[in-house]
């Protein structure tokens, strides 16, 4: 048990591996037991991370660091830890593969490698949150990718090829820059060792040259490579055209791990690197993040009301969402340290978290419906909940907790960012209060267009009512959605510890 506790984060990060690779030598055939046995060892995982939970010590810094010497030639090494800002990733991570494991149980074709790719995706996405050493944090952000790709690829809609090229050519070139910046500290600090980093980086160098090239013109072309790369992932307006191909072509389970977890990769990259690395240019560049996170919420907010596919609509709202995020970090990257800097990150943090529940949880009711009806045009509906009566009254819940109703998860995470970014970015954040009212706008049309109004004839004794197996993989997201909206002090206390500290 001792063995454990000194490598719990070893555990919880690569369980799914070993998993996977176990599963590499069963038949074929045996398709229960590649269901079973991925949902069993995302499972363990997740007991890992609540575990973890609750040993955790709300201090603020790094806790359960393992640090071994990985690659002694380039001083990088095997460093994880994590902190009251990567501990509730790692926890949405935990418990959206468990249940996008289950709603894959309907999958048929190439079981195997699709659970397969489906647990070395969660390596990859865990090993983004709990890596502190800067060359390790690379390697697990493109893992992540290929995983994704495939899952795209094989088992995806009639323009899966397209979808899935475009997706990994978006997020691989917006890497190139990133790659090369992280190269670049490397040879300047010496070390890729994050905490090390943090102190030393910012003021490396500084009235020095480097190639030429004064030391902050140097800086100024990493922090943008850095940017680039971080926003193509979140995605940030105009980098976003990959992620509304990506989510309509996936399967329902690879939309529900792509909104609610790999976006947050990018989110993560924002908050973990480019604020503690580049404060002053953070802060001299926050007003044009500032604006792209606005032209993401209003732009995404009004493509979403212009959809018919569900899917579609779905994932323009991420855009429209994951703008509230990039708000709340631009604020606090214009006024680092003061009370509304605080505020507007804890409800980034909180967005990712509430966001990641959401989107989860329309795309797998979206997939319920199409598993059902074999299409998303929500012009062919109407009139379903007279049919669907508890799938309608879930749709319901959830998209309120999407559009932000008080009471439930989302409203909380977007009211902090908004009140933290008012005073310090008022235009930016007046002019987000447009894709808010179009979010109502298109979250209120999807539901009247797919469960009110006269009832399409054609649907009567068609469509069966949401199974059993699909109420357990939304409820834990619906009770989520609850809890942190009515109680949001246990969750917001955590990040905030963190967010003192670094911000």
């Amino acid at each position: 048990m001792e063995f454990i506790a000194n490598h719990l984060l070893t555990f919880i990060l690569f369980i799914p591996t070993v998993a996977a690779l176990g599963l590499l030598f069963v038949p074929s055939k045996n398709t229960r037991v590649f269901q079973w046995g991925a949902l069993a060892a995302s499972l363990l995982s997740f007991i890992l991370s609540l575990v973890l939970w609750a040993l955790f010590e709300p201090n603020g810094g790094f806790q359960f660091e393992e640090n071994v010497i990985w690659y002694q030639a380039l001083n990088s090494s095997y460093h994880l830890g994590v902190d009251g800002i990567s501990l509730p990733m790692v926890l949405l991570t935990t418990l959206l593969t468990p249940l996008s494991i289950l709603a894959s149980f309907n999958i048929k074709e190439k079981v195997k490698a699709y659970m397969i790719l489906f647990l070395l995706l969660e390596t990859g996405m865990l090993g983004v949150f709990l890596s502190l050493d800067l060359l390790l944090f690379f390697v697990f952000w493109e893992v992540g990718l290929v995983p994704m790709y495939f899952l795209i690829n094989q088992w995806g809609g009639k323009n899966r090829n397209y979808a899935s090229l475009k997706f990994i050519l978006f997020t691989m070139g917006g890497s190139l820059g990133l790659l090369l910046a992280i190269q670049l500290i490397g040879v300047v600090a010496g070390t890729f060792d994050l905490p090390k980093l943090f102190v030393i980086w910012p003021d490396l160098l500084s009235g020095q040259s480097l190639f030429g090239l004064p030391m902050e013109t140097v800086k100024t072309i990493a922090f943008w490579a850095f940017v680039i790369a971080f926003a193509v992932k979140v995605p940030v307006w105009p980098f976003h055209t990959w992620l509304p191909d990506a989510h309509t072509e996936a399967p329902t389970a690879g939309s529900m791990i792509l909104a609610g977890v790999l976006l947050k990769l990018g989110a993560y990259g924002f908050l973990r690197l480019v604020l503690p690395l580049y404060p002053v240019e953070s802060q001299r560049y926050a007003g044009a993040l500032a604006l792209l996170a606005t032209l993401a919420i209003i732009f995404g907010a009004l493509s979403a009301y212009g959809q018919h596919d569900f899917k579609r609509l779905v994932a323009y709202s991420s855009i429209n969402h994951m703008g509230f995020v990039i708000l709340g970090i631009a604020a606090a990257a214009l006024v680092p340290g003061t009370q509304n800097a605080h505020i507007a990150m804890d409800g980034a943090i909180l967005q990712m978290v509430t966001h990641g529940l959401s989107a989860a949880g329309m795309f797998f009711l979206v997939g319920v419906l199409y598993d059902r009806a074999h299409t998303r045009d929500m012009n062919d509906f109407g009139g379903l909940y007279a049919i669907l009566p508890v799938y309608g009254s879930i749709l319901v819940f959830t998209s309120m907790a999407s559009l932000g109703l008080p009471g439930l998860a989302g409203f909380v995470s977007e009211f902090m960012v908004v009140r933290g970014a008012w005073p310090v970015l008022m235009l930016a954040t007046a002019l987000s209060m447009i894709g808010l009212l179009f979010t109502g706008a298109y979250i209120l049309k999807a539901i009247k267009k797919v469960l009110h109004g006269p009832l399409n004839e054609k649907w009567t004794g068609k469509l069966s009512e949401i199974s059993v197996r699909e109420i357990i993989i939304i409820a834990p997201l619906m009770a989520l959605m609850l809890v942190i909206g009515v109680w949001p002090g246990w969750l917001v206390d955590l990040i905030n510890r963190a967010v003192m500290m670094w911000y």
